[in-house]
């Protein structure tokens, strides 16, 4: 996978929303931090419709006419279960006529302390060439994401997909780049830290998100 952009490397107001949910002092306000998210998702959901089909559409205003460039189609934005949801919110934000699909995934934990990526449930409309754009706030091991997107792919083969996530690993990204086909596949993130410990955490990271956004689980 070749087709990659980090939002973090240019200089904007994107760098202050990552800021924010990574600071530990303002995390414990879980409205800030899923509006965060929902920001975040936002500038990429305006940065990824720079590289979509547009069509000339006229259009009638109540003094005459005017042509405009528009959306030839519209996404299919998912997201997993439940840390995508603020993210999925701000694509969803933008894309307003998108269709939506949701995926539960978890870790299934063995006595030793690995585990494996299990996926739970799929609720998706048919993707088939169709543009797809798959969301998970953060990218540890890879895992996560290419699988979500295999169990897309039982709902049809979109045209293009995006992947999103706002806080990657390098080696999540590796994984992604020698798993999925960089013609059919592009990777959209936040922010690139370095450092994946023993448990698949990401260093410094910023916690797990979604306990962050919904509260602790048991």
């Amino acid at each position: 996978m070749n087709n990659i952009h980090i939002l973090g490397n240019s200089n904007s107001l994107f760098n202050e929303f990552i800021s924010e949910i990574r600071n530990e002092n303002i995390q414990g306000d879980s409205l800030r931090f899923r509006r965060n998210l929902e920001r975040i998702g936002e500038i990429f959901a305006y940065e990824i419709s720079k590289t979509l089909r547009y069509e000339e559409r006229e259009i009638t205003t109540p003094l005459g006419t005017a042509n405009m460039s528009l959306l030839a189609e519209q996404p299919v934005l998912a997201t997993i279960l439940r840390a995508g949801l603020p993210l999925h919110q701000g694509l969803l934000n933008y894309f307003d006529k998108g269709e939506n699909a949701f995926i539960t995934a978890y870790r299934k934990y063995e006595k030793d302390g690995s585990f494996e990526i299990e996926m739970d449930y799929i609720s998706s409309p048919s993707i088939d060439d169709k543009i797809l754009i798959l969301a998970d706030p953060m990218l540890a091991t890879g895992q996560s994401m290419a699988l979500a997107y295999e169990e897309m792919l039982t709902k049809g083969t979109p045209s293009h997909t995006h992947l999103v996530s706002v806080i990657a690993s390098r080696q999540g990204i590796e994984y992604l780049r020698h798993n999925l086909s960089p013609s059919e596949c592009t990777l959209w993130v936040g922010a690139v830290d370095e450092e994946l410990t023993a448990h698949s955490y990401i260093v410094p990271g910023l916690g797990d998100a979604g306990d962050l956004a919904y509260g602790i689980k048991e």
